[in-house]
């Protein structure tokens, strides 16, 4: 836990202008508070939350979620991601997001991933581009995002779509 309080910690200032807020929830969260929700929410039928480490140390750079991972005719989830900004831009993100598609699309046998973005966060959306999702539009006041409803970039991979790793 205190690897993982201390990253977000260092981070805050990166990752807060991209942070979803509830309404009616203080905002930013305690770190502390987040990992207990990690916790909770880390290997559930509507979600699966993965860090993302570094090979040689096993240190912890960031965190990837697969969220409302949903069946039925649907067998689809969303996707989030952070990156430490200790990490960021050094391509932990890419090899991490890479790893938990295959899971995705292997292990969990969805059809559909889909990534919101904020349309002026262009690293998260050349990182998508680099793993093969397209855009599909942009939805309007879509999510709340630091105290403020914003806008985003609906982007999407289907199973057909995916590169598996090695191939």
């Amino acid at each position: 836990m205190a690897e993982w309080v201390k990253l977000r910690e260092v981070s805050e200032a990166f990752l807060v202008p991209w942070d979803p807020s509830p309404p009616g929830e203080d905002f930013p969260r305690p770190p502390e508070e987040m990992f207990y929700r990690l916790l909770d929410t880390a290997d559930t039928e509507h979600s699966q939350r993965f860090l993302i480490c570094t090979l040689a140390e096993g240190a912890i750079v960031g965190q990837v979620s697969l969220n409302q991972i949903f069946r039925g005719p649907f067998w689809n989830c969303t996707t989030g991601y952070w990156v430490g900004q200790p990490f960021a831009r050094k391509g932990y993100m890419t090899e991490g997001l890479r790893l938990c598609l295959a899971i995705a699309f292997q292990k969990f046998n969805l059809h559909r991933v889909e990534a919101n973005i904020i349309p002026r966060n262009e690293p998260s959306k050349a990182l998508v581009r680099r793993l093969g999702f397209r855009y599909e539009g942009t939805a309007l006041r879509y999510l709340r995002i630091n105290g403020v409803w914003e806008d985003h970039e609906h982007w999407a991979i289907t199973r057909e779509e995916w590169t598996p790793i090695g191939a």
